[in-house]
């Protein structure tokens, strides 16, 4: 039986790129568009294509003239909840109007499958925990509204355009790839592990904590951490279900497992044996103080279990791209 032909959007990037990497090595042709804002072309496995775009392009449809797809995978966009207060415009133009003007090609692409990388971030700062799906969504950052005002969108195209979508909101992605085959390390980026993992580098001089007097056992935030490659086998497994089955799936990803911020200092520090000097300062603005998933209907409708993201593989696959030996 042929392989589907796959369109990967951010498949040069940081979850994206471990994807591609995983459905390469299973067979299936994998071709994607990126613009390389925050990707690297190390991280593409040899003989996939690239597409070297800007989904905010008014020549997308001109670039992609022609081409045919199965399947979508939608990771390109912008993800610090942060930032996104702080220039909501920029997170409106890079997730929102971008991937609307991707969105607006699914017919012409042929695509009947997407699979849309949402995020916990839509749930904002959730009445209980851990948070299941039917939980009430309200985000307190526009980086989570971005992502909630997409899949509103994917769902209406669903009902009109008969496609089959996978919405899975994630939790914190941390770790890289434990083939090794993901070379180039995120940049820039403003989430916990990676800013953890460049102040033991020396790359900063001290990491910055935002808040010690939440609601929680020892006062800093608490978060849910899931690897990389066990996202992507996630993907794949939607991929499979919605072929199998016609419907469309909402999933959290996650372990049901919290770590606090200074757990995880005390983890980096310890598996490292590196120092690591952090200073405490006030709250910053959308942050809840925990976010633990209920992902009990991912294992059950597709019999997926994380098997890689304890926080000492997390950290220890970290390491390399960070530190050398």
């Amino acid at each position: 039986m042929q392989k589907s032909s796959i369109l990967v959007t951010g498949g040069a990037g940081y979850i994206g790129s471990h994807l591609v990497h995983d459905l390469t090595e299973l067979g299936y042709k994998v071709t994607v568009l990126d613009n390389l804002s925050t990707g690297f072309l190390e991280n593409i496995p040899a003989g996939v294509e690239l597409i070297e775009a800007d989904l905010k392009s008014p020549d997308l449809k001109d670039i992609l003239r022609g081409r045919e797809f199965d399947t979508l995978f939608h990771f390109a966009s912008k993800k610090a909840a942060g930032e996104s207060m702080e220039i909501p415009e920029v997170y409106m133009l890079e997730n929102i109007t971008g991937a609307l003007n991707l969105f607006s090609l699914l017919k012409d692409l042929k695509i009947r499958k997407v699979i849309f990388s949402s995020t916990a971030a839509v749930y904002g700062a959730p009445e209980s925990i851990p948070v299941a799906e039917s939980a009430p969504k309200n985000p307190i950052n526009y980086y989570g509204f971005t992502k909630l005002s997409l899949e509103q969108n994917l769902s209406w195209l669903s009902q009109i355009r008969g496609i089959h979508v996978a919405v899975l909101r994630y939790f914190n992605a941390a770790g890289y790839d434990v083939k090794g085959r993901v070379t180039k390390r995120e940049v820039g980026t403003a989430n916990l592990l990676p800013v953890v993992l460049e102040t033991l580098a020396g790359i900063r001089s001290k990491l910055m904590v935002f808040g010690d007097d939440y609601n929680t056992p020892d006062g800093s935030c608490i978060r849910d951490y899931i690897h990389p490659s066990d996202l992507s086998s996630a993907h794949i497994l939607a991929m499979d279900y919605l072929e199998k089955n016609r419907v469309n799936l909402t999933l959290n990803l996650g372990t049901g497992k919290g770590y606090s911020v200074f757990e995880v200092i005390k983890a980096a520090a310890d598996i490292s044996g590196l120092p690591l000097n952090y200073e405490v300062t006030s709250r910053r603005e959308g942050d809840p103080a925990a976010l633990i998933a209920d992902a009990s209907e991912a294992n059950h409708l597709l019999g997926w279990t994380p098997r890689h993201s304890d926080i000492e593989t997390i950290i220890s696959t970290m390491l390399p791209l960070y530190i050398s030996s």
